[in-house]
């Protein structure tokens, strides 16, 4: 239930890509056959649950979803395979380690482009950034390009953000939030 460039980046062995947002995710789901069992998943969970109830409202005897999708397993060490040939893990630790050593506070926010929430949010990280800059530092890191990272940091969901102060995680938030909280706990 993935785009086709997340897919690329990572997927589980022998899975096809159907994507849930693409123009032709109905007219790739009608040649399948409703009687065989469909196991689906996407990124963290969101995606697929809704294609899931599609595709059960549309008379899929047996639809499975992959509870908090490939970022789950991910985290669990479980094994995938990429259509590329490199498979590049993005950022290190260690670059992540400089982006957080600062005298101010460093909010990181852990995003994917596909992620309605974190769409949801990205105007007022932007406000936050100007509006705040001199108590914090706003960092958003695309989950899809830093797979190594998500994972050493225990990120399996999105959005999620990290507050750090003096380079230690201060406060961290999983899901959706209003700006007034994310401004509160900077505060």
């Amino acid at each position: 239930m993935r785009t086709p460039d997340e897919f690329s980046k990572g997927h589980l062995q022998n899975a096809l890509n159907y994507d849930w947002n693409g123009d032709d995710f109905g007219k790739q789901t009608a040649s399948l056959n409703k009687a065989n069992p469909l196991y689906v998943y996407c990124l963290s969970g969101g995606r697929s649950s809704s294609a899931a109830s599609k595709l059960r409202s549309e008379g899929f005897k047996e639809v499975y979803e992959l509870d908090g999708g490939i970022m789950k397993w991910r985290g669990a060490d479980l094994p995938e395979t990429t259509t590329n040939t490199t498979k590049s893990s993005g950022m290190t630790m260690e670059q992540f380690n400089e982006l957080i050593n600062s005298d101010k506070s460093v909010l990181i926010d852990f995003y994917a482009e596909w992620c309605a929430p974190c769409k949801k949010m990205k105007p007022y990280l932007d406000e936050i950034s100007k509006e705040m800059a001199d108590k914090v530092i706003v960092i958003r890191i695309n989950a899809d390009d830093n797979q190594g990272l998500t994972k050493l940091l225990k990120i399996d969901a999105l959005p999620v953000l990290q507050l750090y102060k003096n380079k230690i995680l201060y406060w961290k938030n999983e899901g959706f939030i209003e700006k007034s909280e994310v401004v509160k706990e900077i505060k």
